[in-house]
């Protein structure tokens, strides 16, 4: 099991934290910021599918759970952002938890949860889309006040700090869970689930707990995505578009390492924003998809001289 010591993860998050410090312009404490809202989902998909072997196509699920339960508990029912925050991520926890139920209690493994959760997303995105509760095809929008304890700042470095440090707890948490002993379930149950079972373990247990808390820490990452663009609607919240993220970014970065979700976001989504600039100079003009194009050739890449990702790769080096 791949793994990275607790060094390794305060010296990234050192270094992180330090960079709204130097000369950083508006877009890129922009940049960062949204790289770590891709992180936190990341990060939930990982849990369960790279410790878990469960792979998902629709953690938008949990993703637009959490960000439409934060807008609709400031909006309807005038609660703090603060407080909304640990609800919408207990609420985007049991979606997971009901998905798995019916899921996992039905043996469902493989490609089939794979597009089992897929479906899920897309029912929630059409049943937010058009009920009224929601905003229906309007959306969700929170007004602006540049108030902090409305989650709102009016330094942009604040809110990547406070991205970073809900990062850095979903960094600690999996570090914590890869050596505890559900860590070591999901492992046997990655690995052979019938021979996990004849050896005694709950695997509708294990599974559930993973799915859970990896509901929970995407949800986390719609909750920020509400707060830093105070916008929502069905297709943001629940389209394929998270979901994708979600998974490219443990793929490349290295898939069931701690560290890998974050270091694949920021190769991806650096690349993508390089060479959109690299190409709009060169043509005079935008490229539409050109990023899209690259990071195509990434995954491919990766996947052919790396399959284990980047941390994997990393790893190897160091040994040799």
């Amino acid at each position: 099991m791949n793994t990275t010591g607790i060094f390794p993860i305060s010296a990234v998050v050192f270094v992180l934290a330090a960079l709204p410090f130097g000369p950083l312009s508006n877009t890129m404490l922009n940049f960062l910021s949204f790289a770590m809202i891709i992180t936190l989902a990341a990060q939930g998909w990982n849990i369960l599918a790279g410790l878990g072997g469960q792979f998902s196509f629709g953690h938008a699920a949990f993703f637009g759970t959490g960000a439409y339960a934060m807008a609709v508990l400031q909006m309807r029912f005038g609660i703090n952002p603060w407080l909304a925050f640990p609800i919408a991520m207990i609420a985007a926890g049991a979606v997971g938890f009901a998905i798995g139920f019916l899921s996992f209690r039905a043996r469902l493994r493989g490609s089939y949860f794979a597009l089992v959760t897929l479906a899920f997303a897309e029912v929630f995105r059409i049943l937010a889309n058009t009920w009224n509760f929601t905003g229906g095809a309007a959306g969700v929008l929170v007004p602006l006040k540049s108030d902090p304890t409305q989650m709102q700042f009016g330094d942009k470095r604040w809110f990547f700090w406070l991205a970073l440090a809900c990062v850095t707890g979903a960094l600690f948490v999996t570090h914590a869970l890869v050596r505890s002993r559900l860590g070591a379930h999901l492992v046997a149950v990655r690995e052979n689930e019938d021979a996990a079972r004849a050896l005694g373990v709950d695997a509708l247990a294990v599974k559930l707990q993973a799915i859970t808390l990896s509901a929970s820490i995407t949800g986390a990452a719609g909750c920020l995505y509400v707060q830093k663009f105070l916008y929502l609607d069905a297709n943001l919240a629940y389209g394929t578009w998270i979901s994708v993220e979600a998974l490219l970014a443990p793929i490349v970065g290295g898939l069931g390492t701690v560290l890998g979700p974050l270091v694949g976001t920021l190769v991806l989504l650096g690349l993508g924003e390089t060479s959109k600039t690299v190409f709009a100079k060169i043509t005079g003009g935008a490229v539409p998809g050109i990023d899209l194009v690259v990071l195509g050739v990434l995954l491919i890449g990766c996947v052919a001289i790396a399959p284990r990702g980047i941390m994997g790769l990393v790893r190897r080096r160091a040994k040799a």
